[in-house]
């Protein structure tokens, strides 16, 4: 995470992972950050994130900015090869 300067404040600048999940029967799609409950919704994938955006935004209003930076975390993800068929066998 980096720290952007302007003469006016200091902002805090950080990669975020945006989930984009596609509506097979409606269309569109849902944009969601797993550790913000924040969603946007729209047409395509970028309407979608601009939605986000302003969600986000309106929690960081209600929260606190350091309220939602603490609540990012940069998870461990492991590739696993499991068989899914197996596992609804029990």
């Amino acid at each position: 995470m980096g720290l952007v300067y302007n003469r006016f404040m200091v902002s805090k600048r950080t990669s975020i992972s945006v989930e984009l999940i596609p509506d097979p029967e409606l269309g569109g799609f849902t944009a969601r950050l797993p550790d913000i409950p924040a969603y946007g919704e729209g047409e395509t994938e970028e309407a979608a994130i601009a939605d986000l955006k302003e969600a986000v935004r309106g929690y960081i209003e209600a929260f606190g900015l350091d309220d939602a930076l603490s609540c990012l975390s940069s998870p461990a993800i492991r590739q696993l090869d499991w068989d899914l068929a197996e596992l609804a066998r029990g």
